[in-house]
């Protein structure tokens, strides 16, 4: 009887340990429809074990994936080849880590964030659906063969659904400390400053340049390759058509000092109640 238990045990053992040792199916699931290339590539990549799940959050990571034993990597997450994970970060469900991106210390990831050609500072917190290093118009392979890439400083906030497209001819960059309302879209080539603050519905056409301490409010438009310089306030729905090149509060279509603004509201709604009365 015992050696009847030792040859039922021995199969049994077998199989628990290719249970543990191979890939999930989830794992195969989400490295088809990311993978690096097609989808038979993927199967392949499955199969020889180059997506592995991480010990720590349950997510899928790629064996040439540098990420530190501190990282959580969410169930439904993916880490790509060449990315590299800092201390302490985490990545929330669905979302995706591409080659050519490292991500600092203490960093949050979002779910359903996808990252691409892209390096996240420290202490940055990336929301919700947020879309990082993607091409932009203009896009193209610079001579040297080397796509270019967002940068983003250290203790950045970016809000649920943003678009941040990379660079061109120049780096897209985020500065420190700057914080990025919901649905907001920045083109290629665009410079942000430090501790800058742009609310929800934003445009920034590509390479703009703003200086530090710049505030855009709700649905600011600028246009392609104006600079606006450091300290400027921006009211909500303004239009930037040509630099600004001293510091102060500006608004309306296109911006204007705010006072000059206020007096075209001013003198349009005189002119429109005379017209009223004519008529």
């Amino acid at each position: 009887m015992a050696a009847a238990l030792r040859r039922t045990a021995a199969p049994m053992a077998a199989a628990a340990v290719f249970r543990l040792s191979a890939p999930p199916r989830h794992a195969a699931r989400l490295a088809r429809f990311l993978g690096g290339a097609s989808a038979a590539s993927s199967d392949a990549a499955v199969a020889s074990g180059e997506f592995v799940p991480w010990h720590n959050g349950g997510g899928v990571l790629h064996r040439a994936a540098s990420v530190d034993p501190t990282a959580v990597v969410e169930a439904g997450a993916v880490v790509h080849s060449g990315a590299v994970l800092g201390k302490d970060v985490v990545v929330g469900s669905g979302a995706v880590v591409g080659p050519s991106v490292s991500i600092g210390q203490s960093t949050r990831i979002w779910y359903n964030v996808v990252l691409s050609n892209c390096s996240v500072g420290e202490f940055c917190t990336l929301h919700n659906g947020a879309c990082i290093g993607q091409d932009g118009f203009g896009f193209f392979v610079g001579d040297d063969g080397q796509m270019l890439h967002v940068k983003i400083g250290n203790h950045v906030e970016i809000g649920a659904n943003t678009c941040i497209d990379r660079g061109s001819w120049r780096d897209t960059v985020i500065g420190d400390e700057t914080k990025i309302d919901n649905l907001v879209q920045i083109g290629h080539n665009v410079v942000i400053g430090k501790c800058c603050m742009i609310c929800g519905q934003a445009g920034i056409a590509g390479s703009a340049t703003l200086g530090d301490y710049v505030t855009l409010g709700g649905r600011v438009a600028i246009r392609d390759h104006v600079s606006i310089a450091s300290k400027v306030r921006l009211a909500a729905n303004s239009s930037v058509t040509k630099d600004i090149q001293k510091p102060g509060d500006y608004g309306g279509f296109p911006a204007v000092p705010i006072n000059e603004w206020r007096r075209q509201t001013a003198n349009l709604r005189i002119f429109s109640k005379k017209d009223g009365g004519r008529r």
